[in-house]
């Protein structure tokens, strides 16, 4: 290749591989893509493939711009998704370079991700605060797949009032938790969906590096590594994550990936890895769809302006299949499968039912605005999930794929909704991270264009050690500081009384446990939870000194075993609080029982009388 007619040869400076290092004199750093190395000279080294020695003549004088026939910068996501070589590194993925700089910061982010959230699950499992809600819930949903059966759980549907037949597809639709029936054939033990989750959120830290790559693609191989590391390390240690992790496992853990995958498909405009991924959202919960059919009209407007008519009709399909599904999935798959219509109807300021609901904002189109606002922890929820980012998500259209997700909290009326002590944070958590990047990405490229003569990483300066300072904060006191503290890891008395007390319970008995070791039984022995309607079970184990879900009180908790021990029951074992009874009479002789499989007519769940007020303590 020739700079141009009259340049004077550039100075091969070695040849190795399949190109050759040039010291082209007078041209930026900046200038032409593919691997450089500084130089104290006049130019940058420059690595062309396939190019042999005293091929390549530099420009003379001050060559502003780049020698003709190299390439220039690369190209921005608004002009197109960068080329499929080139990695976050800037080097082409040919050479091993890359594999021993990004790679490996990738790979340990990765590995950083997945080790901090098992070890929040494992941590929760040792004290034993994991607990039959929802993780014995899930437990045995996927055992019924791994015996090629429905996904039944005795601690859902006996609690519940729910038929014999129910499914947990007629609670959430989820069939994607399948996939994880053969994971049972090599561990049938409940912390192998702590495993899978963590897994899974780790799988986040790679797509979400190339979305930072592509974001930044007009930027220098330095920026880009820098936009890339420092990306990845926020969703690593995301907070979100590690409130879910310490929560057991949940429909989420298949979310966070599949949703950062479509957002990263959508900025390459691979449109059936964006189809794709939509599809399995949806079979992921049956609100995801909502998320689907909102980013369909992002989709579809950005590729209006960019005139793309497949990104167009792509967003078009999605933005009219994304709410169908979910529509169908809640009006018909749920009460084909034993749910019940409107079983988790919790917004009754808006009206009885969805149909009423619309009828009435419709009339009264500030009332969700109201509704929002009221109680104001809802407000702190909000500004914490945005703050945590430094508003950078608002400057995104991604970001309008949240309001589903916000809307359906903080336009409840159940107080569980409000605090991010839970799960549910973990859902939002891929579209804002996404969406502040793109934020971050376009800033960058502004500063570029009004100060071409000197690019500079100012907006990433700006953004990526706050993030990070704010991530690490809020990580903190969600989970990573009990990491590290020997108090986190030691189980109180009481707990350990619990995992004693399960180990006495021989294996295929039907016990009713406490909530918080249910989980430990559900591999071996048919459970349900332990509620104040007797079930007639073999077994019962409960505490009596320390409030346990779902009795209101630990008065009733000690009632409920006085009922037991008057009437057929007897103590086997007792200590820190902490009862084993065993069953020695007939199931009919206690008062009020309702063994599962009884007729019984499905119960709403009752909100807490108190809580919610405090984003952090519910």
């Amino acid at each position: 290749m020739r700079a141009r007619r009259g340049a004077a040869e550039g100075e091969p400076q070695s040849a190795s591989g399949t190109g050759t290092w040039w010291r082209v004199p007078g041209v930026r750093k900046d200038a032409a893509e593919g691997e450089r190395r500084s130089d104290p000279g006049t130019g940058t080294r420059w690595r062309i493939p396939g190019a042999r020695t005293g091929a390549v003549e530099a420009a003379p004088g001050r060559g502003a711009g780049p020698a003709e026939g190299l390439p220039g910068p690369r190209t921005g996501p608004e002009e197109g998704p960068p080329g499929p070589r080139t990695s976050p590194e800037g080097r082409t993925r040919g050479g091993g370079g890359w594999w021993r700089g990004a790679g490996a910061r990738g790979l340990a982010l990765t590995v950083l991700c997945f080790a901090v959230c098992l070890a929040l699950g494992l941590q929760q499992w040792t004290v034993v605060k994991l607990g039959g809600f929802d993780l014995g819930i899930f437990d045995q949903g996927v055992r019924g797949y791994a015996h090629f059966g429905l996904p039944r759980s005795p601690i859902k549907n006996v609690h519940h009032g729910f038929p014999p037949g129910f499914s947990l597809l007629g609670d959430h639709f989820s069939p994607i938790l399948a996939l994880l029936a053969p994971l049972y054939r090599l561990w049938d033990d409940p912390r192998t969906l702590l495993v899978v989750q963590a897994a899974l959120f780790a799988c986040g830290v790679p797509i979400v590096r190339r979305v930072a790559d592509r974001c930044f693609a007009g930027s220098s191989p330095r920026t880009r590594r820098y936009a890339a590391d420092l990306a990845g390390l926020v969703h690593a240690l995301a907070w979100p994550l590690l409130t879910a992790s310490r929560r057991g496992f949940h429909e989420v853990a298949f979310a966070v990936p599949l949703l950062l995958l479509m957002f990263e498909r959508g900025l390459a405009r691979r449109h059936r890895g964006v189809l794709l991924c939509a599809a399995l959202l949806c079979c992921t919960k049956e609100d995801l769809g909502f998320v689907v059919g909102v980013y369909g009209v992002v989709l579809a407007v950005r590729g209006r302006r960019a005139r793309d008519r497949a990104t167009t009709a792509t967003g078009a399909a999605l933005a009219l299949l994304g709410p169908a599904a979910s529509l169908a999935a809640i009006g018909w798959v749920l009460p084909a499968m034993g749910g019940v219509p409107g079983y988790y109807w919790s917004y009754d300021r808006l009206g009885p039912d969805a149909g009423a609901a619309v009828a009435h904002v419709a009339a009264h189109p500030w009332l969700p605005l109201t509704v929002a606002a009221d109680p104001p922890v809802k407000l702190a929820l909000v500004a914490w999930l945005f703050g945590t980012l430094l508003l950078l998500p608002l400057g995104s259209a991604t970001a309008w794929c949240a309001l589903p997700l916000i809307a359906e909290r903080v336009l409840s009326d159940n107080p569980n909704h409000w605090p991010v002590l839970y799960h549910y944070d973990a859902f939002v958590w891929p579209v804002l991270l996404v969406a502040a990047v793109e934020t971050a990405g376009r800033l960058h490229r502004g500063e570029r264009r009004r100060r071409r003569e000197r690019p500079e990483r100012r907006a990433v300066r700006r953004w990526a050690p706050a993030a990070a300072v704010l991530c690490l904060a809020a990580a903190l006191p969600t989970g990573l500081a009990g990491l590290v503290s020997p108090g986190a890891w030691t189980p109180s008395p009481r707990a350990r009384a619990l995992a004693d007390a399960a180990a006495r319970v021989p294996s295929g008995a039907f016990i009713a446990a406490d909530n918080n070791v249910a989980p430990r039984l559900t591999a071996r022995a048919r459970v349900v939870i332990a509620d104040p309607v007797p079930r007639g079970a073999d077994y019962v184990l409960l505490r009596t000194d320390e409030l346990t879900y779902p009795f209101d009180s630990t008065a009733g908790q000690r009632a409920h075993v006085a009922l037991l021990l008057a009437h057929g029951y007897q103590r086997i074992w007792q200590r820190d609080g902490v009862v084993l009874l065993h069953r020695t009479g007939p199931v009919q002789a206690v008062p009020g029982v309702r063994p599962p499989g009884a007729p019984a007519r499905p119960l709403r769940e009752r909100p807490p009388a108190r809580g919610g007020w405090n984003i952090f303590h519910g």
